[in-house]
């Protein structure tokens, strides 16, 4: 296996899951943009990839996609040994696939089998994936000091702000946020910063079914700045992380919120 200094002069590669789509796709291509390889993963079948993975390639990167439920401790596995084999190195994991619940339920109705589905997609899915990914970065800078690389995760405004309609997501998004911080205590003799970015209102096929309401709280005044957050700006600032423009501040949140969550009077 080439790792280390062997690397001297090829690209970095970043694994971003949930990449083919909405925030993991604007994230993908601001990465293929600044010169990263690229091993994205989704559910969804290849041939539903191909087009995203056209515009990486366009765009310069070598693209990889796998088929994966990041759920799925086989799947994860699956999906780092492909990211091996295709590139022999990884420097930056965005764990970025997540789910909503199917029905927005009031938490006093919600279902145990929804809450199971979410967490376990949501948290439990990107800690250990981070797990197995963390072994390999820590094994490729043992084997060459200069070995630069980091863990990004796409957390929510949720995190911190209730929805009693869908308090499964939000609870799962706060426990992203713990995953963060003990990440970044644990990788830090490494010098493997952990970082968090929380996006609000982001327009993708996750919030289309709900665009009427936002649209509304927006209206309302909900955001310092009236308007919807796109794909792209989450992604310039993961982007940002990757390329280390913030090395010296692994743990931090970083909000992509339109000021959603700044307090006013």
């Amino acid at each position: 296996m080439i790792t280390g200094n062997q690397h001297a002069g090829q690209k970095r590669v970043a694994l971003v899951t949930g990449g083919a789509r909405g925030i993991g796709f604007g994230v993908a291509r601001q990465l293929a943009r600044d010169n990263f390889d690229l091993a994205i993963c989704g559910v969804r079948d290849p041939s539903d990839a191909a087009p995203a993975l056209a515009e990486l390639r366009q765009l310069g990167a070598e693209a990889l996609y796998v088929q994966a439920d990041i759920s799925d401790t086989a799947a994860r596995r699956k999906l780092r040994q492909a990211v091996r084999e295709k590139f022999g190195r990884l420097h930056v994991l965005v764990n970025n696939a997540g789910v909503a619940p199917k029905i927005r339920a009031d938490i006093l109705e919600a279902t145990e089998e929804s809450f199971e589905w979410v967490l376990k997609v949501n948290l439990q899915g990107p800690y250990f994936l981070t797990q197995q990914c963390a072994r390999w970065m820590i094994e490729q800078k043992k084997a060459g000091p200069d070995w630069r690389g980091c863990v990004v995760n796409i957390s929510s405004v949720s995190a911190t702000v209730a929805s009693v309609n869908r308090g499964e997501y939000c609870i799962s998004k706060a426990g992203v946020a713990m995953a963060t911080r003990l990440w970044a205590a644990r990788l830090g003799e490494f010098d493997i910063p952990v970082y968090e970015i929380r996006p609000g209102i982001i327009r993708t096929d996750m919030t289309g079914g709900v665009q009427a309401n936002y649209d509304k709280l927006i209206a309302e005044g909900l955001l310092v700045q009236a308007r919807w957050g796109m794909a792209e700006e989450v992604g310039k600032a993961a982007a940002m992380l990757a390329r280390g423009d913030l090395s010296y501040s692994t743990g931090q949140v970083l909000m992509v919120d339109g000021g959603l969550a700044l307090q006013r009077l």
